[in-house]
């Protein structure tokens, strides 16, 4: 990958993060999104512009792998910003049929672009070279009509659907989420002893998210029987904080070139510093 393409990746991602973390109206933080995004998404078409594929191979990596990871969190946060927009007032109820309703569209997609779905997830390439090649489009692989009225010099016949599909593994977390929490607020919270002293996590959520899914995957919990719902629900409680989606936090994390596991690096290193200093008083 051109490396400018990943300091515009990685600088993206670092915004949208910030973003997430400081803004807790769903809708506000669309809206910032957006904005952001689409000053990447500009700048990465300079870039291109500029600096020409010279092979065919290149070309097909950037349209199959680099522009779709820009162009999919736009739809993203079109997509829940639109949600959001359009959700109906009313209970529990109403708002849960609303979201299933908004999965089924997915699964509709879904259906429709069953083919190239199988084809883009068994990371097939035989043909690569008509998907993601400017020019090439192939009029009997079924195209969208949007594709004859975008900008052909930055576009390919699949390019826009590779977008789609990232973006809608990060909608149905979002969605699935949504009707998590309204489950949650179905259930009256009991009263329990609270200990004289407060607790406040004051680090970061990813590194609370982080963390979370270390100590469900190592098992310390329930004898590893607890599933991340729960344990999330327990961070949630007893910390008063929202995680949002955790999960999409998660896939973040996952998705870091280097560093993955940063924060529970920094807990190892700092406990033996400690463990190191013979004159602490325990």
């Amino acid at each position: 990958m051109n490396p400018k393409y990943t300091t515009l990746l990685n600088h993206l991602n670092e915004q949208l993060n910030f973003i997430d973390l400081e803004i807790d109206d769903q809708i506000k933080k669309c809206e910032q999104a957006i904005t952001i995004i689409l000053k990447s998404s500009n700048e990465l078409k300079k870039i291109t512009t500029k600096s020409n594929f010279k092979t065919e191979t290149e070309e097909i990596q950037f349209f199959k792998e680099i522009k779709p990871q820009f162009t999919s969190k736009l739809i993203y946060f079109n997509r829940v910003y639109k949600i959001e927009m359009k959700k109906p007032n009313g209970g529990n109820r109403i708002l849960k049929k609303y979201y299933n309703n908004e999965l089924l569209k997915l699964k509709a997609f879904f259906d429709n672009e069953l083919e190239f779905y199988q084809y883009f997830r068994s990371s097939s390439t035989y043909l690569d070279y008509k998907y993601f090649l400017r020019g090439k489009f192939d009029i009997k692989l079924a195209l969208d009509s949007y594709y004859f009225e975008t900008d052909t010099s930055f576009s390919t016949s699949h390019d826009f659907k590779v977008a789609t599909i990232l973006a809608n593994d990060l909608i149905q977390l979002y969605l699935e989420n949504q009707l998590l929490m309204l489950d949650n607020n179905e259930y009256s919270e009991k009263s329990q002893r609270k200990p004289n002293v407060k607790m406040t996590w004051t680090g970061s959520k990813v590194a609370l998210v982080e963390l979370m899914y270390a100590l469900q995957t190592e098992g310390v919990f329930n004898n590893g029987a607890a599933d991340l719902k729960d344990i999330a629900e327990y961070f949630e409680h007893i910390f008063e904080i929202d995680l949002g989606q955790y999960r999409r936090v998660f896939l973040e994390i996952r998705a870091r070139k280097s560093d993955k596991t940063k924060f529970i690096n920094t807990l190892n290193d700092q406990l033996l510093k400690r463990m190191e200093n013979s004159d602490e008083v325990i």
